[in-house]
């Protein structure tokens, strides 16, 4: 695991989406392998979309794009499945409901944010219920905590706001806290990365460069192959930073 979410934090998102599947192999029953592959996946099928803004058509030009999201949706719903059975056995297991609800926030990061579509919201509605029961039980679970912040904040900033209270609402200033919170938590390393790679994200859609670039930096210093964190303080910092091979 520990191997996988190295490449993914560096970006080389194919390859942690083929170690999550050697996982798997050796451990059918592993969610955490679910939700590290489509994570994988769907930042796959982002980055070979790029900044497109009719992404509809970017999709049917993607050659490969159509195999990246069949293999995300069976692997969405095989996470499901398996989380969904563990629950009806458990209710209150923690553990199932983080991933339930991250394996859920996959699909509709993907269909809402990377496609620009508004659907999945069954799959919306089901993610918030299990990470606001995670943080019932477990109010200091740092990633239930990450993943109710950019709750949070795509509710605020990509649903329309007639939309936004069906959904439970969003703000997010309270995101950009609750990541801060969270990237400077008492927690084990890839935690506290998922963390920082948050509020990187967060800061530089919200244009704070100086601040993004601070984050970045302290990324760059544990991940120096990621190509986005070097372009990113390259095209915003004060210096020039050369990504390795």
């Amino acid at each position: 695991m520990d191997e996988a979410q190295r490449l993914y934090y560096v970006g080389r998102y194919e390859d942690a989406a083929a170690m999550a599947l050697v996982m798997r192999t050796a451990s059918p029953d592993d969610l955490a392998s679910y939700e590290l592959r489509t994570s994988a996946l769907h930042f796959q099928i982002k980055r070979l979309l790029g900044d497109t803004k009719d992404r509809e058509r970017a999709l049917k030009e993607c050659a490969s794009c159509a195999q990246l999201m069949a293999d995300m949706a069976a692997d969405i719903t095989q996470g499901q499945t398996l989380a969904r059975a563990r629950l009806v056995k458990d209710p209150a297991d923690v553990a199932t409901l983080f991933y339930l609800g991250k394996i859920d926030l996959n699909h509709v990061w993907l269909q809402l944010g990377t496609l620009g579509r508004r659907t999945a919201w069954s799959e919306y509605r089901e993610a918030r219920r299990s990470i606001d029961a995670v943080l019932k039980a477990k109010p200091s679970h740092v990633r239930a905590r990450v993943a109710h912040a950019w709750i949070e904040y795509i509710v605020d900033t990509r649903v329309p706001f007639g939309l936004q209270w069906v959904l439970g609402g969003g703000n997010k200033n309270k995101a950009l806290v609750a990541v801060r919170e969270a990237a400077a938590a008492d927690a084990e390393f890839y935690v506290r990365t998922e963390a920082r790679f948050a509020l990187w994200e967060m800061l530089a859609k919200e244009k704070k460069s100086d601040e993004a670039v601070k984050v970045a930096e302290t990324l760059f210093h544990d991940f120096p192959a990621n190509q986005d964190l070097a372009r990113f303080i390259a095209e915003h910092g004060k210096g020039k930073v050369a990504a390795h091979p």
